[in-house]
C-alpha cells in the first residue's frame, strides 16, 4: 500500500503540482488549502509525511506544525516546510518547531521528491526498530512466565530473526522484483535494498539471489 504524503498549501496551483508528481512516484496524496484543513485531515488519514507552505490564511504552517508536535504520536512526523520567507529568524523557528527540512519558493519538483523519500526511508527504518523492539521486549516479557521446557509461542519475527522490513524484501524478492523495483514498492534506495538482501543471504547462509530464492521456497518463509 503507497504511503501517504500531506500537501499543505493556498496555492491551488502549487498543490496540484506538488500533488501530481509526487502521485507519479508512487505515493497517496490528500490536500489541504490551510493548516486548519490539514489538522483535521492528519487525524482522518493519518500522513507518513506532511509538505506544507508557512503563510497561509486560518492557520499557518507554524501552528499547523507546533499543534503535529503537540501530539506525542506525532512527533516523528516528517515534515517539509515550503515558504517565500528566506529569513534567518524565520527558518529557525521553523526548525525549533519541529520541521525536518527548509525548501524556499521557487523549488524544483526533482529536489522536493529526493528530500520526501529520504526523510520516507529513514522514518520507515526508525519505526521498523522500534516495532522490534516491542516484539522483543514483549518476548523477553512472556518469557519469564514460561519454564525453560515449555516451547514458546510463535513470535511476529522469524525463526531467522528477520525484520518487518526484511521480509518485505524478501517477498517481494521471491517473486522476482530487482531491487529497483523493491525500492519503488517500498520506498526504499536501491542502495538500501541491497544492504537488505545482502542481510538475507548472510540470514540464510545463501550466496546469490537465486539460492535465497530457493531457500525461501523450500522452507515456505512466503505465502
Amino acid at each position: 500500500m503507497p504511503l501517504t504524503i500531506l500537501v499543505v498549501d493556498d496555492d491551488l496551483g502549487t498543490r496540484l503540482s506538488i500533488g501530481d508528481y509526487l502521485e507519479l512516484s508512487g505515493y497517496l496524496v490528500v490536500m489541504a488549502e490551510n493548516g486548519e484543513q490539514a489538522l483535521a485531515l492528519v487525524d482522518q488519514v493519518q500522513p507518513h509525511l506532511i509538505v506544507t507552505d508557512v503563510a497561509m490564511p486560518r492557520m499557518d504552517g507554524f501552528e499547523l506544525v507546533r499543534q503535529v508536535r503537540s501530539q506525542p504520536a506525532l512527533r516523528l512526523l516528517p515534515v517539509i516546510f515550503l515558504t517565500a520567507l528566506s529569513r534567518t529568524e524565520e527558518r529557525i523557528r521553523g526548525y525549533q518547531l519541529g520541521c525536518d527540512a527548509y525548501l524556499p519558493k521557487p523549488f524544483d519538483l526533482k529536489e522536493l521528491g529526493a528530500v520526501v523519500r529520504n526523510l520516507l526511508e529513514r522514518s520507515q527504518l526508525i519505526q521498523t526498530e522500534w516495532r522490534r523492539q516491542i516484539r522483543a521486549s514483549q518476548a523477553a516479557e512472556s518469557g519469564t512466565h514460561r519454564s525453560a521446557e515449555e516451547p514458546s509461542a510463535a513470535e511476529p519475527e522469524s525463526d531467522l530473526g528477520l525484520t518487518l522490513r526484511e521480509q518485505g524484501v524478501l517477498s517481494l524478492l521471491a517473486d522476482g522484483l530487482s531491487n529497483s523495483q523493491i525500492g519503488d514498492r517500498l520506498h526504499l534506495s536501491p542502495r538500501t535494498v541491497e544492504k537488505y538482501v545482502s542481510s538475507l543471504l548472510r540470514k540464510t547462509n545463501t550466496s546469490n539471489r537465486a539460492e535465497l530464492v530457493r531457500y525461501v521456497m523450500d522452507h515456505h518463509l512466503v505465502e
